[in-house]
């Protein structure tokens, strides 16, 4: 039974992995001190594919997080 879980949780750690790289990123500026940084702490509301892959990352997060779970109680007997 936990060899299964244990296949699907990496699998899934990679897909993850994947979807954190894909997503968009929110400020070309890499100096976090520069001047055009206010709309660093501004909340806009993502759209399209941006909403898409925060979705799916977070079900994704949410899956890995349930089977790491069983894991360890299933683990725990």
């Amino acid at each position: 039974m936990t060899k299964p879980l244990i296949t699907i949780l990496l699998v899934l750690s990679v897909l993850i992995i994947i979807a954190i790289f894909m997503q968009p990123t929110k400020n070309q500026s890499s100096n976090v001190f520069d001047a055009s940084s206010n709309d660093l702490f501004e909340r806009s509301k993502a759209r399209g594919f941006e909403a898409v892959m925060q979705r799916l990352t977070g079900v994704m997060i949410f899956l890995w997080l349930l089977i790491a779970m069983i894991l360890m109680v299933l683990s725990s007997k």
